[in-house]
């Protein structure tokens, strides 16, 4: 089955110390998720910055209110240039996100490419490009509106 890739590009009118800050506090993934999704974290004691090897563990009801357990790994961090989360347990058969930085002239940069294989073989693959694929894009047009509304546009 394909490996999918799924990219979105923002410009963010902040300085690098202050967008590194809100998206590598796990505390922040709620803010950036649409509430129809159900977004909860369950792991007790999360720290203010995300770091290689978390595990962090959450609650999603992304399709039809059904809930889903979803479990990463924060594999790869770089302060203030990138990390990666992996998924090891949950809607996919392959969940491999980058979140890159990088300062331009009047703000950052912030890239997210994903990775991505829907799960069940042959029929997650007929689904793919008309319900996750398209899923994917309302998620992230939801995290672009939500990242305008804080830092500007």
């Amino acid at each position: 089955m394909a490996i999918h890739r799924f990219e979105k590009k923002q410009f963010i009118p902040a300085t690098l110390d202050e967008v590194w800050r809100f998206i590598s506090s796990p505390a922040n993934l709620k803010t950036i998720t649409p509430p129809y999704m159900g977004f909860d974290i369950n792991s007790p004691n999360l720290p203010d910055n995300m770091y290689a090897g978390q595990i962090i563990t959450y609650k999603v009801r992304p399709l039809l209110g059904i809930p889903l357990s979803w479990c990463t790994e924060i594999t790869h961090v770089q302060d203030r240039v990138y990390f990666v989360d992996e998924q090891r347990q949950g809607p996919y058969k392959l969940w491999h996100h980058q979140h890159h930085l990088k300062e331009v002239n009047g703000g950052v940069e912030m890239i997210d490419i994903i990775h991505y294989q829907a799960p069940m073989g042959f029929l997650g693959e007929m689904v793919t490009p008309f319900l996750v694929t398209p899923k994917l894009n309302e998620i992230f047009d939801y995290r672009f509106k939500q990242v305008e509304a804080i830092f500007g546009k």
